[in-house]
């Protein structure tokens, strides 16, 4: 057993001071004063803070790599690997629309970087290609189509892994999404133009959550509530939002903290290859995507998802939304881990959860990372 030592612990609850963390191999074995350290242990000191480490449901890329342009598990894995300069210790690797051969080698991609030990990978985010076309965004329109019973019969049978599908609810009927949420799959709605009764009814067959709030979907309005309005009125769905300072003004931010119950809201980054790596461009279907006053978009100006890592995210919403750092904090961790079904496993630092960790400065520079207690420096953190 060894010992961290930090100038403050986030422990998923609160902050704790002169404490360290007691790891056991890949698990956590709980808080301890400093001063009750035994005196031969091995301690390794952390200036800064420790918190849980950020968990992603929505990442295309990282570490110089796209999950589309190359769906197998060096992919993934590189993805996990480039994210962990962010923070994030455990990720949702997203395929975006595209021919369901890709799909399909996504799916096996994931499951194999899965079963050769990469613990970082939870399971595969589909994004698409169930969409409404008006609303597709940057995702390529020869992709999009409508979701059918071969469709269904593949999705259900992704039970090695944990899987998340965001589409359109308008154009999937309520029994194919309850069809998918008793097969377990992680129904979103996104990339949408329901109305309001439409997401309603979906809600009630087992919709799950809401992918990047606001983002393309039909907006609240004084007579059509639309998505977001079902996604701000919703007492039991996730939530997710992209806080880069691009996608959503830090308002609408506060508004939907305000307005969704505790627990509901979470950090995504939405992120492609540029997070991790040192690229400022990249090609997505043909296209090339750039890194532009710290946003991405195409040739065209409009946003190709985010050139953000959740420690963005975490700093963005604490310094130019308002939110109290704690709650910032567990919508980057605690509630993605609920949101999954792995909240007694991932996303708290107490005793028998998994040791991944995340150790940051004032600043939200990530200095370390553990994954299931493994370590890894970064190359600006004082431990390098």
């Amino acid at each position: 057993m060894h010992y961290l030592k930090a100038a403050r612990i986030f422990d998923g609850d609160a902050f704790h001071y002169h404490s360290a963390l007691a790891i056991n191999g890949d698990h956590i074995v709980g808080l301890v004063a400093t001063e009750d350290i035994p005196a031969d242990a091995a301690v390794i000191s952390c200036p800064g803070t420790l918190a849980p480490g950020f968990i992603d449901v929505q990442v295309n890329g990282g570490g110089g790599v796209l999950f589309n342009n190359a769906p197998n598990a060096d992919t993934v894995t590189q993805m996990a690997v480039g994210h962990r300069s962010a923070g994030t210790t455990a990720i949702m690797p997203t395929i975006i629309s595209d021919t369901a051969a890709v799909h399909r080698a996504a799916a096996q991609a994931v499951a194999e970087a899965r079963a050769a030990g990469c613990a970082s990978i939870l399971g595969i985010h589909i994004e698409g290609p169930f969409f409404d076309m008006a609303k597709r965004g940057t995702h390529n329109p020869d992709m999009i189509r409508a979701l059918d019973d071969e469709d269904i019969a593949w999705l259900s049978s992704l039970t090695a892994i944990k899987a998340m599908l965001t589409l359109a609810p308008e154009h999937a009927t309520a029994d194919q999404i309850r069809v998918l949420s008793d097969a377990g799959i992680l129904v979103c709605a996104g990339h949408t133009d329901a109305a309001y009764e439409q997401v309603n009814d979906a809600l009630e067959a087992g919709l799950r959550g809401f992918t990047h709030l606001y983002n393309a979907m039909s907006p609240l309005t004084s007579r059509s509530p639309g998505t977001v309005g079902a996604a701000l009125d919703s007492a039991h769905s996730w939530v997710g939002i992209i806080a880069d300072g691009h996608h959503v003004h830090p308002t609408s931010i506060r508004i939907a903290q305000r307005c969704l119950p505790r627990g509901k809201l979470m950090l995504v980054s939405d992120s492609m290859s540029n997070v991790g790596s040192d690229e400022t461009s990249f090609t997505l279907y043909g296209e090339k995507i750039e890194v532009h006053e710290g946003k991405l978009v195409n040739a065209e100006g409009a946003l190709a998802g985010s050139a953000i890592g959740l420690n963005d995210a975490v700093r963005y919403s604490r310094d130019s939304v308002g939110i109290a750092e704690e709650e910032c904090l567990r919508m980057a961790s605690r509630y993605p881990a609920e949101f999954l079904d792995l909240g007694d496993q991932l996303g708290s630092l107490h005793s028998g959860y998994r040791a991944d960790i995340v150790h940051f400065d004032a600043e939200l520079k990530v200095y370390d990372t553990w994954v299931a207690g493994n370590h890894l420096s970064h190359i600006h953190g004082p431990n390098s």
